[in-house]
């Protein structure tokens, strides 16, 4: 049997892909606001203020111009989720310099939100499969995937078009399959369920 990796419909994934375009407007708004915020001080330094706004402004004309921006364009996607994160984290090393606590601390918090969010889009353009090995099945997942030893796993209910995995530790994993499985896909994973988990 050879090893064998299947697309699958993974929730967190599709969750992520859903709420990004929304994360980056409100990145958008608040990047203009802290620019705006700028601009009322009694000492303005432009080339901040004129960086913020031109950011803000480019991160929401990205957002009305692309709907699944993680999909379509994921390097632009994660290059302006980058900046998001720097601009957040320097906005607030700016207010913490001014004795700006609360707004400082919460502009850092978001800013290793954005981070974090970051990492796990770096997730989305890769394939979200579940993979049967020899010694295991892989399954995609945020922020990581997840590996069972074949010892940890009960069973495994696959169908043409969905499978559940239950493990050792009475956790079920169920996915739909991006696309109806092959006949010999399908065979080939009860053959790994007999050989491994001795169905019959």
């Amino acid at each position: 049997m050879n090893a064998l990796a299947i697309p699958i419909v993974h929730p967190a994934y599709e969750n992520l892909k859903r709420i990004g375009r929304f994360l980056h407007f409100v990145a958008g708004l608040i990047i203009i606001l802290n620019a705006i915020h700028e601009l009322q001080q009694p000492k303005i330094n432009h080339l901040y203020f004129w960086c913020q706004l031109i950011i803000g402004a480019d991160i929401l004309i990205m957002v009305f111009t692309s709907r699944n921006l993680a999909i379509e364009l994921p390097k632009i996607n994660m290059t302006f989720r980058f900046i998001e994160c720097i601009i957040f984290l320097a906005a607030a090393s700016i207010l913490l310099l001014e004795s700006y606590w609360i707004t400082g601390t919460v502009l850092i918090i978001i800013s290793c939100a954005y981070g974090y969010i970051l990492f796990c889009e770096k997730k989305i353009t890769q394939s979200e499969i579940v993979a049967f090995h020899h010694i295991g099945i892989t399954i995609s997942g945020i922020p990581n995937s997840r590996f069972f030893l074949w010892s940890h796993i009960n069973s495994i209910e696959a169908r043409y078009d969905s499978i559940s995995i239950v493990t050792s530790q009475g956790k079920t994993y169920q996915f739909d399959f991006r696309q109806n499985l092959q006949f010999e896909e399908l065979d080939q994973i009860h053959e790994f369920c007999r050989y491994y988990l001795k169905t019959s």
